[in-house]
């Protein structure tokens, strides 16, 4: 999810959760989505609504303008096809015309994992969105055994909207808790992606120590957890402690000042820091095959662990 004008104000409503009569059920064929003309004056196009055919557009429509909508919805402009909770908590957006290309800066920055980890066998991701982390994997590491779990069914309902590939031996959605999934699951995850946000912002489970100590349990050797933190870092003091804690101090915070979001990187290898000067030379390969600046995203880690290593200098000299 990435904060509008930076400001993680997020105002709306806890989207509605639907739940499954299996704990991590796969979901049938989603029915034909409700369409209407966007009501919003700054994002014009088209509202693709999860409703009924015989919904009243008056209805929707006012529930929409004023923040009352409790369902996520997409915008398509023609160009974009964003995934909303509130106007003004945008989870996801994908290019038309290029579905499997990631659009928002933190997404594209999540994908740091290839450097250390250029070919996990297991690789999972907790909170759907629109499925861009999910396709930009599936398109490039064809090997690896993706899930994913979401729990907002609503959510899982727009994956044919968002060109998810359908389930398959090495790709699968499941409806369910992602943070009762991590703890069931059997170990040996090699990179564990989180990015869960319902209307109300974070999900809760996530500020809990439980939730690192589950995934450290579950992640293999030199498994790696990337969480996106969307809004003002301020809120996460005590979950970033939790990781510091879990973790034995190897999570380096990454801001994002594209999106006014902050990646916290954990690593489950003891041989922490990262060889930077080696991930730098790997990264114009990264760059050429996936797309993306991995040689400015290398240098920008490697700079915010730079920081926090300093930090923790000044601290102890106290």
């Amino acid at each position: 999810m990435r904060s509008p004008a930076a400001d993680g104000a997020g105002r709306g409503r806890r989207a509605r959760i639907a739940r499954s009569p299996h704990p991590f059920a796969a979901m049938p064929p989603p029915a034909a989505l409700y369409e209407l003309p966007s009501p919003f004056l700054t994002e014009p196009g088209r509202v693709l609504l999860n409703e009924a055919p015989d919904a009243d557009p008056d209805t929707l429509r006012a529930a929409l303008l004023d923040e009352q909508y409790e369902r996520p919805f997409v915008i398509d402009d023609g160009e974009h096809r964003s995934l909303y909770f509130t106007l003004r908590l945008i989870q996801s957006t994908m290019r038309t015309r290029a579905p499997n290309t990631l659009v928002l800066r933190y997404t594209q920055m999540m994908m740091l994992f290839v450097l250390f980890i250029p070919r996990p066998q297991r690789l999972a991701l907790i909170g759907l969105g629109g499925g861009s982390l999910l396709k930009a994997c599936h398109q490039h590491l064809p090997a690896t055994h993706l899930t994913a779990i979401e729990l907002d069914t609503d959510v899982i309902a727009f994956r044919d909207a968002f060109a998810l590939p359908p389930d398959s031996d090495t790709l699968a959605i499941r409806h369910g808790d992602g943070i009762a999934w991590l703890a069931d699951t059997l170990p040996g995850i090699d990179v564990l992606l989180v990015d869960a946000f319902t209307g109300a912002g974070l999900a809760p489970a996530l500020t809990d120590a439980r939730f690192f100590e589950h995934a450290a349990a579950r992640l293999s050797r030199r498994g790696l957890l990337v969480l996106n933190l969307a809004g003002d870092i301020a809120h996460y003091t005590g979950l970033i402690a939790a990781a510091l804690t879990v973790f034995d101090d190897r999570v380096i915070l990454l801001p994002i000042h594209d999106d006014g979001n902050h990646l916290l990187f954990a690593f489950n290898d003891p041989a922490f820091p990262p060889d930077w000067r080696r991930l730098q030379q790997q990264a114009p390969a990264a760059q050429a095959r996936y797309g993306l600046d991995f040689p400015a995203f290398a240098e920008a880690l490697a700079r915010a662990a730079r920081l926090r290593l300093a930090q923790r200098e000044a601290a102890a000299r106290r």
